[in-house]
């Protein structure tokens, strides 16, 4: 039985793109439902002029946040390396191929210039229909001309009449005419491989048995498959992926400003709920279940549930699993995250593990928690206008008395505890004839002056101490006082 083997072969051209991390995901699932299947890396990276230095390392760098971990690799080795294109260009890997493939009449050598070509193509009016004179020349004139030094292409030779057939797992089976496909550039004049051409060999050399890569390369498959063809290769399952959409119109793009996964990760998302949600992203699970870990999504992915039409990255939709995420963290596991953002907000002597479980409740990115918690180290001022709140049916005047009466209570206890304030606040509503947020609202907002905070009036007393408590509560009182 063959086992499966899929790969990720980024390009290092900058940061990690949310599409190509969902072609990686996928790849890796796929990988990972044969319990003895392999997932490769390779980096590609023979477009020499769009090479980013330090991107390399951005996609380890992501690839291990996600725990996306490569079975084989340019950082661990393997047994069909090397598993970065350049170093396999040194050692005449792709022109020994190209060369064979030209024997075999599957390409041919082109000395055409190329602004002849475009400007032929253009002519035409149609890029498809350029057709190389130097498909005439034998091999031997061929050759004879390259070891006088003329400059060479050798061009992938496409049959002129008759179809060719690919299938694929999402967008089924696809016929096109071969008089309609390009006669696409293998190994360009500088000796380096294009991506159409490496990716083809180095898929067959390291035994790769599913192919993921987004819906673009579609228009290439027939292409690929004449290669296979002429080499007397086996071609590999095709899953061809929609695209990651901005809106209805435009595809998700880091060159028009939209995030990366770093830019993600530095908004405070987790890198483990971002992968949940693009794992959605086009793809439907069997069940209504929505949140997945990456053990789980292995065991849930299938290839046929993957959608043919593209996906819309919604970052609403992200921060609500993101947020669901964070709260179904145990506590421990959540401060250990949280902590430094508490910390940028929070410099008093407070409890921080007791302002972490407020704000787990509340927060659905780790970036929202400083903000949330600017009131404990400094009371603001706020307008007594925040009091009128037609849902809670208080108003000024209601809160003076609630206030008053929370004040004189608090004075008396000797116990600071969350029970006891509990306990000891929830008599005061029945003892006013008043409805329980008419108590708790202005409590709330007269030691915090926030309309909104994590946490609840009981929460933040507790954590703010009595003294802190009754110092601002009476400053609330006051400010009441004075304007009636």
């Amino acid at each position: 039985m063959e086992h499966i083997r899929t790969r990720f072969a980024p390009s290092p051209t900058g940061y990690m793109h949310i599409g190509n991390l969902r072609t990686a995901l996928y790849a890796y699932l796929i990988a990972k439902k044969d319990p003895e299947g392999k997932f490769l890396m390779r980096i590609e990276d023979t477009d020499q002029g769009r090479l980013v230095e330090g991107a390399t390392d951005i996609i380890y760098e992501t690839m291990k946040q996600c725990g996306l971990k490569h079975d084989e690799g340019p950082d661990i080795g393997g047994p069909v390396g090397p598993y970065v294109q350049s170093e396999r260009v040194k050692i005449g890997l792709y022109m020994k191929y190209a060369r064979e493939l030209v024997h075999r009449g599957g390409a041919h050598y082109c000395f055409c210039d190329e602004e002849e070509i475009q400007a032929q193509r253009s002519e035409d009016g149609d890029s498809f229909k350029f057709v190389d004179p130097c498909r005439n020349l034998t091999i031997e004139e061929a050759e004879k001309r390259i070891e006088n030094g003329e400059k060479f292409v050798i061009r992938q030779t496409i049959p002129s009449e008759g179809t060719t057939t690919f299938q694929d797992e999402v967008f089924g089976s696809i016929t096109v005419e071969n008089n309609t496909l390009d006669e696409q550039v293998l190994i360009k004049s500088d000796g380096f491989p294009t991506y159409n051409f490496a990716n083809v060999i180095d898929d067959h050399l390291m035994g790769i048995t599913d192919v993921v890569r987004g819906m673009e390369y579609l228009s290439s498959a027939p292409k690929y498959n004449l290669l296979y063809e002429s080499f007397g290769w086996n071609i590999p399952r095709y899953i061809h992926c929609p695209p990651v959409m901005k809106d209805e119109h435009n595809k998700l793009s880091k060159r028009n400003g939209d995030a990366s996964f770093q830019d993600l990760v530095a908004k405070g998302y987790l890198p483990g709920a971002i992968l949940n949600y693009i794992a959605l992203l086009g793809w439907a699970p069997e069940t209504n279940q929505e949140l997945y870990t990456l053990d789980e999504l292995v065991q849930a992915f299938n290839v046929k549930r993957i959608n043919t039409s593209g996906a819309i990255f919604d970052p609403v939709k992200l921060t609500s699993i993101n947020g669901l995420w964070l709260r179904n963290m145990s506590l421990d596991e959540y401060y250990e995250l949280a902590e430094p953002y508490i910390a940028q907000a929070v410099k008093g002597n407070y409890d921080l593990k007791k302002i972490a479980a407020i704000c787990q409740v509340r927060a659905n990115t780790l970036n929202e928690i400083p903000e949330m918690l600017d009131f404990f180290d400094e009371f603001p001022h706020y307008d007594i206008s925040l009091y009128n709140h037609k849902k809670m049916k208080t108003n000024p005047e209601i809160a003076l008395k609630s206030l008053q009466a929370a004040g004189a209570l608090l004075e008396t206890l000797d116990t600071w505890d969350h029970d006891t304030l509990h306990d000891r606040l929830m008599e005061l509503p029945a003892q006013l004839e008043m409805k329980n947020g008419q108590l708790l609202f202005p409590l709330r907002l007269a030691i915090t002056g926030k309309q909104s905070t994590p946490g609840g009036a009981i929460e933040i007393a507790e954590i703010l101490g009595k003294e802190e408590t009754l110092r601002r509560l009476n400053l609330s009182i006051q400010q009441l006082k004075d304007a009636q």
